[in-house]
């Protein structure tokens, strides 16, 4: 990203860094885009346990996945006080019924072979595959690593409250089908990982304004993004009886007609 806009600001004869996003911050880019998927998703977790009366503190998540959405999905809802009861990467997945020492792991993964999970060792923390993680009794279940990992052949095993999705496409259609009928609420995609795209239109802005924020701001505005986001689907779902999925895409779509139908004959 930093050759794209260096290459196209060279050809312009001035330094254009809203060209492109993701750039480092020495060129531009926007603190907090590392962590920002993972927080969105905290922040959409969070918001779906307030809805339906469960406190945050104390609230029992586990989560598939230790990269830069699922760690920092993790780290977020732990400094909210939720039990992190189980984390899981490429090596499997680690369960402790009292809660994970999140940055304990992190730490961990820095100098292991790697750079994944396998060998953490600590006390009272059990070694599980992630297909057994993703069964796990708990109020959220977030699968942040890769997608169709509940399926119809688990998800008759699923005992999570709520699902929050932090990977793209983690739940098969059929599923999705299935949990709704359980009364499972899976929080979809396309609104619990948003995160990192909406960071990406702040760095846009911060170029176009050539004014950088810093990452309170980045964080402050991240939150009312998404508070707003989730708050705007879940009534809308609310007031046409479907679930979050249906109703962030038929909300989705709903913009975009709108805005068809006042531009009027263009294009």
């Amino acid at each position: 990203m930093a050759w794209v806009s260096d290459t196209y600001s060279m050809l312009k004869g001035e330094a254009i860094q809203e060209i492109v996003t993701g750039k480092p911050l020495s060129l531009g880019g926007s603190p907090g885009r590392s962590d920002a998927t993972g927080l969105g998703v905290a922040i959409v977790a969070e918001s779906i346990l307030k809805k339906y009366g469960i406190q945050v503190e104390g609230a029992t998540v586990a989560i598939q996945g230790f990269g830069k959405v699922g760690y920092w999905a993790a780290h977020y809802l732990a400094q909210d006080g939720c039990k992190v009861i189980a984390v899981s990467d490429l090596s499997g997945g680690y369960y402790h019924p009292a809660g994970l020492d999140i940055e304990a792991m992190f730490n961990y993964t820095k100098t292991a072979p790697g750079r994944t999970l396998e060998g953490y060792q600590a006390g009272g923390v059990d070694k599980i595959s992630n297909e057994e993680l993703l069964v796990l009794p708990c109020d959220v279940l977030i699968p942040a690593a890769l997608e169709d990992q509940i399926t119809s052949r688990n998800v008759d095993q699923i005992k999570a409250k709520f699902i929050v999705e932090g990977a793209n496409g983690p739940t098969s259609s059929a599923a999705d089908d299935i949990l709704d009928q359980r009364g499972v609420i899976v929080v979809p995609d396309i609104l619990a990982n948003a995160g990192g795209v909406t960071v990406s239109y702040f760095e846009w802005v911060q170029g176009l304004q050539a004014f950088p924020w810093n990452i309170d701001i980045v964080h402050k505005n991240l939150r009312h993004f998404l508070d707003n986001a989730f708050s705007k689907v879940w009534d809308f779902s609310q007031r046409n009886n479907v679930t979050l999925r249906k109703g962030a895409f038929m909300l989705g779509v709903s913009r975009v007609a709108e805005a068809v139908a006042q531009r009027g004959i263009f294009p």
